[in-house]
């Protein structure tokens, strides 16, 4: 399904045509419904355990580090080994370590650590899969319905990040009585959406073989890097929303804004997390129906600033709604950057090279989002949440301002079609496009 297209996106539900497209996005929403509710109930089981915002930063350094020690190996390994085979293999992978956290939770244990130590395991999967999952969407529909695709699966992805938040609250506070009360029940729930992934998973039709037939090396282990670094689109990309992201990011936090300042408990941790999700859906039906055509790049700078601004408003908040809001706002903004950067990540990258660009991509979005919560901890620790979330707002729009500047090839981004981003970077990477001797 790959070849050369330089017709404009397809709208609509043009990628649901596919029958293992539609198959892999029910399973992406059952197991993304399942890991966001876990979330919630891990987040709020480390604060009452400790009720320290640095433990909460742990949480995202658990899952990061994974991603920085296997990036190399799982970008290969996507491009080496059937992608399908790797999803599986770390989603069962996760099936054992969700079944650890609800035993820590049945018994009752103290330990922090224990929880900590199987988030990392969760983040070794998903290391692997990430880069795995990424490259095998492009196969799945038609290059002429691929920005279509990411279209809808950044909709599925934040329909379930609403889902997801809320049923982990709800369930989280549910007046049950004996082991399964607060996070013992959402860990339950969680692994019936992972098996439901597995199930539908295994029922794609799809099957890729190799994409790369050289051994590893580390020249052909490096070639993501290589390819990224030649590429200032790709490195403009993946770096602005690594910093904005770092910077700005306020997840980690969401505990202590609804404990602490707005005063809303669980319920309110689920609505706070759920809130980006609702003004990026919403931004990404509207996208659905009238897909961008031109001006990507302007676009992807203007709403990366907006997220900066609706980060500082969060902030300063002591309003449940207007924190709502803001978050709406952020979420909203964020989407444009979101389908962007994967619309580049995957048109303006060869299919054989695709699992080691996405490795690439995996730590730039590990590094903005764990790590980001690592960063947020340790910065309110230091300064206290409130503070904390606004001076990451002011450094996301600093950013901003500096990256529009340092990379104006991905200020001028036109359309978000395979001929036009490679026609804008074969040049600069017609080396790269060579096989190796």
């Amino acid at each position: 399904m790959d070849g050369e297209s330089g017709q404009q996106p397809a709208g609509g539900l043009a990628a649901f045509a596919s029958r293992d497209f539609k198959l892999y996005q029910i399973a992406r929403m059952a197991v993304i419904i399942g890991a966001e509710a876990q979330t919630v109930a891990v987040a709020w089981h480390v604060y009452s355990l400790t009720h320290r915002a640095l433990d909460l930063g742990y949480t995202g350094l658990a899952l990061f580090l994974p991603g920085l020690f296997f990036l190399l190996p799982a970008g290969h390994a996507a491009d080496r080994y059937d992608r399908r085979h790797i999803i599986l293999l770390c989603y069962g992978l996760q099936v054992i370590c969700t079944s650890a956290l609800l035993v820590i939770s049945v018994l009752g244990l103290k330990n922090v650590w224990l929880v900590y130590a199987t988030l990392f395991v969760i983040g070794t999967g998903r290391s692997f899969s990430g880069p795995a999952s990424s490259a095998l969407v492009p196969h799945l529909v038609p290059e002429g319905h691929f920005v279509n695709a990411v279209t809808w699966g950044a909709a599925i992805f934040q329909l379930a990040n609403i889902a997801g938040p809320a049923l982990g609250g709800l369930l989280f506070t549910l007046p049950l009585k004996g082991v399964l009360e607060g996070a013992g029940i959402v860990y339950v729930f969680t692994l019936c959406t992972l098996v439901t992934f597995l199930v539908l998973v295994s029922s794609l039709s799809v099957r890729l073989g190799r994409m790369e037939h050289r051994a590893a090396s580390l020249r052909v282990v490096l070639a993501g890097f290589r390819y990224v670094w030649r590429s200032q689109i790709l490195l403009g990309a993946f770096s602005l929303d690594l910093f904005v992201v770092l910077l700005g990011g306020a997840t980690a936090l969401m505990p202590i804004f609804a404990q602490e300042i707005l005063h809303t408990g669980p319920k309110g941790l689920g609505m706070l997390r759920a809130a980006p999700a609702v003004g990026a859906l919403t931004v990404s039906l509207f996208l659905v129906r009238f897909p961008m055509r031109n001006r990507a790049g302007v676009r992807l700078f203007v709403c990366v600033g907006i997220f900066g601004l609706a980060t500082i408003l969060f902030g300063l908040s002591h309003s449940l709604a207007l924190s709502l809001a803001a978050l709406a706002i952020a979420g909203a903004a964020d989407m444009i950057s979101v389908v962007v950067r994967s619309s580049v990540l995957q048109l303006a990258t060869p299919p054989e090279m695709r699992g080691r660009v996405s490795a690439v991509n995996s730590m730039f979005l590990g590094a903005s989002n764990e790590l980001g919560e690592f960063e947020s901890g340790v910065t309110a620790q230091w300064l206290g949440a409130v503070r904390a979330t606004v001076v990451g707002g002011i450094g996301a729009l600093m950013v901003t301002g500096i990256w529009s500047m340092l990379f104006p090839a991905l200020r001028d981004v036109d359309a978000l079609t395979a001929k036009s981003l490679r026609e804008d970077q074969r040049a600069e990477l017609e080396d790269e496009l060579q096989p190796a001797d």
